[in-house]
């Protein structure tokens, strides 16, 4: 584990692999923190340089007052990986850290060769909705939309499963202004038309039982990259990492070799 001073927050991140790596960057959802990404990796081809961070009021890294702009999400990560000297990433977002790889390869194409985004969108929700969530954070805590969450996270089947407490007792544990700071920056964003201007190695990926980001809305942003591909994963919701690791890992290596990245 290390921290990372990027002026106004202090990011927790990890990097497992070899220097000369090919770099991934993961970028996580709302609500969780890097460990979000713990079913998947050790699945991946061998040799690659994981990066991994808690995105600013997530995990261990600091809570800065908020609200939070997206612009600043995009600055956290693109410090950091200067910081780490990283050029022509692939990196991987989902939900928010899709939104974050979107404004990351606008603003630093050197830093991004290609970009898989999943359950993500150009514009997520509306300002009501998320003026709503903030409001029940405010009022109760992030306890307070957890049983909400998981259903739109997580498919009818594996909410059934004792694993699914795992995921909720991440979620509740996030801190409670570093939610709402980066509710706030999601409902502030929207990048149909800066995304719209991008032209490199995109994959989509959705799951079919997403109540957050359905495929339908995926699917939309992706169009707005020509050549860009799309994945859907059946049996998942919101978090297809989580409930269909295999075959996600499969996914993630399949783009990066097309891609002639590995």
């Amino acid at each position: 584990m290390k921290i990372f001073d990027a002026g106004d927050v202090r990011l927790h991140y990890r990097v497992e692999g070899p220097d000369d790596g090919q770099p991934v960057v993961f970028a996580n959802s709302l609500g969780t923190d890097m460990r979000l990404w713990d079913p998947v990796l050790p699945l991946l081809p061998k040799g690659l340089r994981i990066i991994r961070y808690d995105k600013r009021g997530h995990g261990l890294s600091s809570i800065p007052s908020g609200p939070y702009s997206m612009g600043a999400l995009v600055s956290d990560c693109e410090k950091l990986l200067d910081h780490l000297g990283v050029r022509d990433c692939m990196f991987v977002g989902l939900s928010i850290g899709g939104m974050i790889a979107q404004g990351l390869a606008v603003k630093r194409l050197d830093l991004v060769r290609a970009v898989v985004l999943s359950n993500t969108a150009a514009k997520i929700g509306t300002k009501t909705m998320w003026d709503d969530r903030i409001s029940a954070v405010q009022q109760g805590g992030v306890e307070a939309l957890a049983d909400a969450t998981m259903e739109r996270w997580f498919s009818k089947s594996f909410r059934a499963t004792p694993e699914m407490e795992l995921w909720r007792n991440m979620l509740v544990q996030q801190a409670a202004d570093g939610y709402n700071g980066c509710s706030a920056a999601i409902s502030g964003t929207d990048f149909f038309t800066p995304t719209s201007g991008l032209r490199l190695p995109a994959l989509g990926i959705a799951g079919s039982e997403d109540g957050a980001t359905p495929p339908d809305l995926v699917r939309e942003t992706l169009d707005l990259i020509p050549g860009s591909q799309f994945r859907l994963i059946r049996k998942a919701g919101h978090l297809p990492c989580a409930e269909q690791p295999q075959e996600y890992a499969a996914i993630l290596t399949e783009f990066f070799k097309s891609a002639g990245h590995i």
